[in-house]
């Protein structure tokens, strides 16, 4: 008998993702997700010819190889994703939906497919990747007044700051847990008011953030900053998070926050929200990648700190030229 197959990021694009598809086609499907970091997941999944498989805001290029495995063993694929890709797979049984503007997410691009079906799940997952002035205008066009933008977006903050950690011990929920409890309302703002998850969540994220923010920079300029934060339970759940808050409170400048990790670190980089494009280069120049306003290093060498500081100091920040 042929299965179903969601896979998805753990975070609120991914999960927000993976819910408005589900609620769309309401039939059984093995789900497979993960923390933030846990992103080559096509290659863990068990499909066999005639099988479908999900898969939600999970870069292509980690997943190429066991995407093309897949496909060739007869899996039939539908992928929704904003990350860059450079070699997309060509294949009758693959239906990609991939769109790597920085204005995107994959939650926006499943409420797309679906006619905004979902809308409220979709401006979860829009908020929850730090596109807050595309969810407004979204919210905006569907009558959402500003107090119901103001939970959705408190949620989606919540749902993505609980998918930062090294392992499922640092987070306070695991992932594929708390899309079993989104799974089960057709309205975000239900689950708000009915679960407490996520003013635990939320109380942790607040807490955490308060120790981040009192780090001061490593180094900075009128236009990027860089933090180092100590190996911790809190440093590895905010490392996204305060990011982001970074970005939010200064559009105009660049930001850099690494964790330290072994003899090395984890870094995530935001581009200005100003110019926000140029993160995706600089990060792959370090064997890192993500999209262009926001990306990361899962390992960066303790000696290449100096020459990364000096890359990201001297980033051209901005939209690429066009053609």
């Amino acid at each position: 008998m042929a299965q179903r197959f969601d896979i998805c990021n753990g975070d609120a694009d991914g999960l927000c993702a993976a819910v408005q598809w589900r609620l769309h086609e309401p039939a059984p499907a093995a789900l497979l997700t993960g923390l933030k970091r846990e992103i080559a997941l096509v290659g863990r999944v068990p499909a066999k010819a005639g099988d479908e498989l999900n898969v939600f805001d999970l870069s292509m290029r980690p997943n190429r190889g066991a995407l093309q495995r897949l496909l060739d063993a007869g899996v039939r694929v539908r992928y929704f994703d904003h990350h860059v890709v450079e070699d997309m797979p060509a294949h009758p049984l693959l239906e990609s939906h991939v769109d790597t503007a920085t204005d995107v997410c994959t939650s926006l691009l499943v409420d797309r497919h679906l006619g905004g079906t979902f809308r409220a799940w979709a401006l979860v997952g829009i908020y929850g990747d730090n596109l807050a002035a595309v969810a407004d205008r979204l919210a905006l066009d569907s009558n959402v007044d500003a107090g119901d933008c103001a939970l959705l977006r408190r949620l989606g903050e919540a749902i993505n700051y609980n998918a930062y950690g090294d392992e499922e011990r640092d987070v306070h929920i695991a992932p594929r847990d708390l899309h079993a409890i989104m799974l089960r309302y057709r309205d975000p703002r239900d689950m708000l008011a009915y679960e407490p998850v996520v003013d635990e969540i939320d109380a942790q994220r607040h807490s955490d953030l308060q120790q981040a923010l009192a780090v001061a920079p490593l180094w900075q300029d009128a236009g990027a900053s860089v933090r180092v934060l100590p190996d911790a339970p809190w440093s590895r759940r905010v490392l996204g998070c305060i990011a982001n808050e970074l970005a939010n409170a200064e559009p105009q400048r660049a930001h850099a926050v690494l964790k330290q990790q072994g003899k090395g670190y984890a870094v995530s980089v935001r581009a200005p929200l100003a110019s926000p494009s140029g993160a995706h280069a600089l990060c792959s120049r370090f064997g890192g990648g993500g999209r262009a306003r926001a990306a990361g290093i899962d390992g960066l060498a303790q000696d290449e700190l100096e020459s990364f500081i000096c890359a990201f100091a001297n980033a051209r920040w901005g939209e690429p030229p066009g053609p």
